[in-house]
């Protein structure tokens, strides 16, 4: 395992528990107790955690990885769910993308896609995620617009009112919002209250909504909402997801895919 993979997966084990000690951690990726501590030390010296005796606590500001440092847990299931929400896209349309993994991977999906290969533009793509924009513009056929914004380091997000001017005057066909959480009575949330402030206005310039979310978001609150369910359309998750929880989506009008 390389360092960089070690460096994600330890701090997704401290942001899911909390503390992690040395020997735990030495067993969980199968390394020595040395190359763990030693890492310890150099996260800590980047204040990505804090240094204990015996092992590390989760820093304050890693309860949100930065999304360099996020592994590619569940990348499957977040393949599938890009595939699936590419797929609901129609040739000439407007798209709104927020930032995060599963929409990174959305986008990856329609740049793949055989009948978007061309056209004037064959999709246009508006997000204000700078990882997204810059994958995407080295292809010709997309039109891409970029909000402004100040850049939020931990998702490559711009935020801020300067992103105002740009959403007041669109207006898109689709919204795909990729969210921390997303349950029936709290909505769409994500864990800034400047991002889920960009994406409710990419929500309210859009004909429809789609989340795309993995089992794992579902049925959990975070705090900063996006918006309600109701707003929704549509939910894109993996087959995880559990027959009551999908039943309630679908009792409050969406409609629910699972791949």
């Amino acid at each position: 395992m390389s360092r960089d993979a070690r460096w994600k997966a330890l701090l997704e084990l401290l942001v899911e528990r909390g503390r992690l000690d040395v020997e735990e951690a030495a067993t969980e990726l199968a390394v020595s107790a040395a190359t763990i501590r030693r890492d310890f030390d150099q996260l800590a010296e980047q204040q990505m955690l804090v240094r204990t005796r015996g092992g590390a606590v989760v820093h304050g500001v890693s309860y949100e990885l930065p999304l360099r440092y996020k592994t590619a847990r569940r990348a499957s299931e977040k393949q599938r769910i890009a595939k699936a929400v590419a797929d609901l896209i129609a040739p000439g349309e407007a798209v709104g993308l927020t930032g995060g993994t599963t929409t990174t991977e959305v986008a990856r999906a329609l740049a793949v896609r055989g009948d978007l290969t061309a056209g004037s533009p064959a999709l246009t793509i508006v997000t204000n995620a700078l990882n997204i924009a810059n994958e995407l513009a080295v292809r010709p056929q997309f039109k891409i617009v970029v909000t402004g914004g100040v850049a939020r380091a931990q998702s490559y997000e711009l935020v801020g009112p300067l992103a105002d001017g740009v959403l007041g005057q669109i207006t898109l066909d689709v919204a795909v919002l990729g969210v921390v959480s997303f349950d029936v009575a709290h909505g769409a949330a994500a864990h800034d209250e400047e991002e889920a402030a960009i994406n409710r206005l990419l929500c309210e310039r859009a004909e429809r909504v789609v989340v795309a979310a993995d089992s794992s978001k579902l049925g959990r609150r975070a705090f900063a909402r996006i918006c309600a369910a109701e707003a929704v359309d549509t939910l894109v998750t993996d087959t995880a997801a559990g027959a009551e929880t999908v039943r309630r989506f679908e009792e409050a009008g969406l409609r629910v895919v699972t791949v």
